[in-house]
């Protein structure tokens, strides 16, 4: 009898690691909505899964970059804002919200998100070339020529442009 209780203890344990949570599952179809076009779908999906798990913060990533789409700065910011909160080592969250700032021409804080998202991520080229387009904006000409040209070292074919254009 021992041996059976054991049996189905290991069956249901197994059976229960190899389920998907549901929020999992809410955003893959989030993702899926995203790439077709269906932005109001994959915000719906999105929002779902952030209610199954409300700390799964690349669902917050995702649906503020659905949010940028979408032309909700805000929310978007605010989206970005909580996945830093729950996971500050993201990078790829500075760098988002360095962007969203850029379009808000909020320069100083592109640089300071900009600057935190390369520490966490050394080869982050499009930090590089936002950090240098907003050190342009304050006339911090240097600065940018240095990050453009490190931009350029790292892959960025955005930083080759901007570079001839405010570097000459």
């Amino acid at each position: 009898m021992k041996k059976v209780i054991i049996i189905a203890l290991l069956i249901t344990s197994f059976t229960s690691w190899s389920q998907i949570p549901i929020s999992y599952e809410y955003f893959d179809k989030a993702l899926k909505k995203a790439e077709a076009g269906n932005l109001k779908g994959a915000l719906a999906d999105y929002t779902t899964a952030l209610k199954y798990d409300p700390l799964f913060s690349e669902a917050y990533l995702n649906r503020a970059l659905v949010k940028i789409k979408m032309g909700d700065v805000k929310g978007a910011l605010a989206d970005v804002n909580t996945t830093i909160d729950i996971d500050p080592k993201r990078g790829d969250a500075y760098t988002t919200r360095a962007n969203i700032n850029y379009k808000t021409e909020n320069y100083k804080s592109v640089i300071q998100d900009c600057t935190q998202s390369i520490a966490l991520n050394p080869k982050d080229y499009i930090a590089y070339n936002l950090r240098g387009l907003s050190y342009n904006h304050i006339q911090d000409k240097k600065n940018a020529c240095l990050d453009f040209t490190k931009a350029i070292q790292l892959g960025s074919q955005s930083a080759v442009k901007n570079k001839k254009m405010f570097c000459k």
